[in-house]
Parts: structure tokens; C-alpha cells; sequence
């Protein structure tokens, strides 16, 4: 028997996905609530809160090749990715509640520059962590469908996270009458879980005997955007599959940010964020097995493209909210949460197989290199997102408002709101559908680089 035919045992299984607890809460609470936080508390100007969010995300995709490519030398010369997950898992806590620690009383121009510092450091350390993570399934099963069930209950505890956090933030901030006070606690409690998930995923990170043969070096900066470079020009798979992932990450971005906004001026109530992300979340976590089983049937490839359509037709629907705004919305966003399983669970199954195709053709494992560029496109997209909101934002006259400030939204900027939740997403998504078309990868060539390899091969 080889190890192909050997099933990941549940252990594995859990422990990796747990790890999406900190992938779920620093995507959506940040994304959700940070560009709000500047503008309704701190009053900060949209475009401002805009920039804020997105240089620190900027750095992210500054310094996500690099860790990626030093990902790869730490495996090749320790024979483990784990040490700087483990980095990452302690220094992010202290970094989120940092974020929302702005004291009350100064002024936009230092609670911007506060924010942003803080983020930057919470960035970096969610990048330690992340990057060698994304690589991990590449190297823990050569299987197709084993590598579609990691990835699926991987989502499964994502869009839980992502509930936990998305409805479950907001209502312990609101917990408190001081606004200040809401979100340092929130901050804290959410950083801590963070914290704990990737603490325990980072023990799946294997150690092994041999290490791989070392890729080249790069200890600079330069270093790791060559190489990460020389992966997406050797690599059309990944090129393909990466430029559908990064703009469904700038719809889903887009998405996520407006979300509260939706909420507050187009349904007239700020605790109905909770409700749209429960709408959102409870179908993704009960459809995630499902679209594991359509990838078995048909393909990931094409379970992907049709759970993309999905998610596209329902977000474009959502546009009736421009002259309709009601409790009808919660419909087409239970269909979108479904179809957002096949989005998250499919693309992230085929990466391990791209990064295996590669190391048959290069005899290199460079799964650090493909996981930082990964990582650095997903978080420019849902970066660009909330950049795109705010853009939107201002364009449509949103107003902001610092504390307890009282102000009126012109039709303009609520109707700005409606059709950038629901027109501009559907429209990137069909796009990246597009894009998908020429993914070449199949379940026959994944098998065949699977046989091919002596490591996956029983003695």
C-alpha cells in the first residue's frame, strides 16, 4: 500500500482546521468593524480610514514572499515549518488589542497613525503564521480527495470562526455603553482565541527526518519576491487559480467591509449585522461537506466555477435593497453563504495540488514561496475590498461621524452602500470565473505527480 491510499487520521484532520480559527477572526473582525471603528469612533475620514487599513495590508503582501521563502529554508534545515507559526500564534494577541486601545480624547490624525502602527505589527504576526500554514496540506497528503477533505473541514471551522466572530464581536462591543471600552474587550478576547487556534494548529506542522533539498537562498526581501516571481511565471496553474482566489477576496472583501454599513443605513439597524452573518455563515457550514462530495463527483475545478455562479447570482440579486431595503435579504444571503463553502474549501484544495505539480517538475519543495504569494494576493484582495468601500464611500457623500455624533446619510450614500454590496461583488466574481477557465490541473495529473513522487512511496 502507499501512502496515496492512506487516509490523513482525524487528529491531523482537527487540529489543521482548528487553525482557521485564526484565520476566520483576524479576515473578518478586522474587516468587518476596523474601517467602521475609524470612521463612527474615531472620526477619521473614510478615504483616511481606507488608506489606514490598506498600507497595513500592503506590508502584508510586502512581506509575505519573503516569509514564505524563508519558510522553505527553516523546513530544509530544521526539517519543520513550525517555529515561526508558533512566533506568530503568541505575538498577534497582543497586537489586536493594541488595535483597539486607541484612548479616548485624541484626535483623528493620531488615532489613525495609532491604528495603523498597531495593525501593522497584528499583520505581521498573522502572516508568521499563516504562510507556512497554507503550505502545510501540500505536504501532509499527496491525495486529491485527501487533500479536499483537509481543506473542507478546514473551512467548516472557518465559517464558524467566522460566525463567532462576525455576529459574536460586534455584540459583546456593544456590551458596554462606552464605546472605547466595547472594542478594547472585544479586542482582547477575540485576540486570545485567535491566539489559542493557531497555537494548537502549529503541532501538525511534521518534523521530518531528511530534511528536503534546501530551494535557493533568500535571505533578503529581494530574495523571496524572486522566487515567488519565478513560481507564478513557471506555474500557470497557480497564476490561474491565484487570479480567480484574489478577486472573489476583493468581493468578498468588499463584502464583508460594507456588511455594517448595510446593516445601519440600508436596514436601519446596527445589530442586524449579527443576523446577516448568521444568514451568511449557518448554510456554509452545513453545505462545506456537500461541496466535497460534488468535487468528488465532478471535479474541484468545476464544483468551484458552479459555486462561484452561485455566490454571483445571489450577491447581484441583493441589489433590490437600492429601492426595497427589507428582511428579504437574509434569503439571497443564506444562498450566498452556501455557495461561499465551494469558494473557500475548492481553490484551497487545488493550491496543494499546484505546489505539487511544481515540485514534480522542479524536484524543489517550494510550498513556502506558492503559500506567501498566496497569502499576499488573498490579502490584497480583501485589503482592496475595503479600500474599494470606502472609495465608494466617498464618491456617494457617506458622512463620518466621531462618538455618539448624531448624522443624516443622503439617499445617494445609502444607495452607494446597497449597489457596493451587491453589484460590484457579482461583477468580480463572474469575472474570476472567467479567469478559471484555463486552469489545466485534473484529478489524472494530480494522481499521476502523486506516483511519481519517492515520498509518498511505501517502501
Amino acid at each position: 500500500m502507499t501512502a496515496v491510499q492512506r487516509p490523513l487520521a482525524r487528529g491531523v484532520v482537527a487540529r489543521y482546521a482548528i487553525g482557521s480559527i485564526g484565520t476566520g477572526g483576524f479576515a473578518t473582525l478586522p474587516g468587518l468593524v476596523l474601517v467602521y471603528y475609524l470612521t463612527d469612533t474615531l472620526g477619521v475620514t473614510a478615504l483616511i480610514a481606507g488608506l489606514v487599513v490598506t498600507a497595513a495590508k500592503v506590508w502584508d503582501v510586502v512581506i509575505d514572499p519573503w516569509i514564505g521563502a524563508r519558510s522553505d529554508r527553516a523546513l530544509a534545515r530544521t526539517g519543520t515549518r513550525r517555529t515561526w507559526m508558533l512566533v506568530g500564534a503568541i505575538a498577534l494577541p497582543v497586537g489586536f488589542a493594541l488595535t483597539f486601545a486607541v484612548p479616548a480624547g485624541i484626535g483623528p490624525g493620531a488615532s489613525g497613525i495609532w491604528v495603523f502602527v498597531a495593525f501593522l505589527a497584528t499583520a505581521t504576526a498573522f502572516s508568521l503564521f499563516q504562510v507556512p500554514y497554507i503550505a502545510l496540506p501540500a505536504e501532509l497528503t499527496p491525495d486529491y480527495d485527501e487533500r479536499t477533505r483537509l481543506l473542507t473541514w478546514r473551512v467548516v471551522v472557518l465559517t464558524i470562526a467566522i460566525l463567532l466572530f462576525g455576529a459574536g464581536g460586534p455584540e459583546l462591543r456593544r456590551a458596554f455603553d462606552d464605546e472605547y471600552v466595547g472594542y478594547l474587550v472585544m479586542a482582547v478576547v477575540a485576540g486570545l482565541v485567535i491566539g489559542i487556534g493557531m497555537f494548537v494548529s502549529a503541532g501538525t506542522a511534521k518534523r521530518a527526518d531528511v530534511p528536503p533539498p534546501a530551494p535557493p537562498a533568500a535571505s533578503k526581501l529581494s530574495g523571496g519576491y524572486a522566487e515567488g516571481f519565478r513560481a507564478l511565471r513557471r506555474s500557470a496553474p497557480f497564476r490561474t487559480l491565484l487570479g480567480a482566489f484574489v478577486l472573489q477576496g476583493l468581493a468578498t472583501g468588499l463584502m464583508l467591509a460594507g456588511a455594517q454599513f448595510v446593516a445601519t443605513w440600508v436596514l436601519d439597524s446596527e445589530a442586524a449585522v449579527t443576523l446577516l452573518f448568521i444568514a451568511l455563515i449557518a448554510p456554509a457550514v452545513l453545505l462545506a461537506p456537500v461541496w466535497q462530495r460534488v468535487a468528488g463527483r465532478i471535479g474541484k475545478e468545476r464544483g468551484f466555477r458552479i459555486a462561484s455562479l452561485v455566490f454571483a447570482a445571489a450577491a447581484l440579486s441583493m441589489v433590490v435593497l437600492v429601492w426595497a431595503p427589507g428582511p428579504w435579504v437574509y434569503l439571497p444571503v443564506a444562498v450566498a453563504g452556501a455557495a461561499y463553502a465551494g469558494m473557500q474549501s475548492l481553490p484551497m484544495a487545488m493550491l496543494p495540488d499546484v505546489i505539487s505539480h511544481d515540485a514534480r517538475q522542479t524536484g524543489i519543495d517550494r510550498a513556502g514561496s506558492f503559500g506567501g504569494v498566496w497569502t499576499a494576493g488573498e490579502t490584497a484582495g480583501m485589503a482592496l475590498g475595503a479600500t474599494l468601500l470606502t472609495i465608494v464611500l466617498a464618491l456617494t457623500g457617506y458622512i463620518e461621524s466621531a462618538g455618539a455624533e448624531s448624522v443624516t446619510q443622503s439617499p445617494a450614500a445609502i444607495a452607494g452602500i446597497a449597489v457596493a454590496f451587491s453589484v460590484v461583488p457579482a461583477v468580480l466574481v463572474l469575472v474570476s470565473v472567467v479567469v478559471l477557465r484555463a486552469y489545466p490541473l485534473r484529478r489524472a495529473d494530480v494522481n499521476a505527480d502523486a506516483a511519481a513522487s519517492p515520498e509518498w512511496s511505501t517502501p
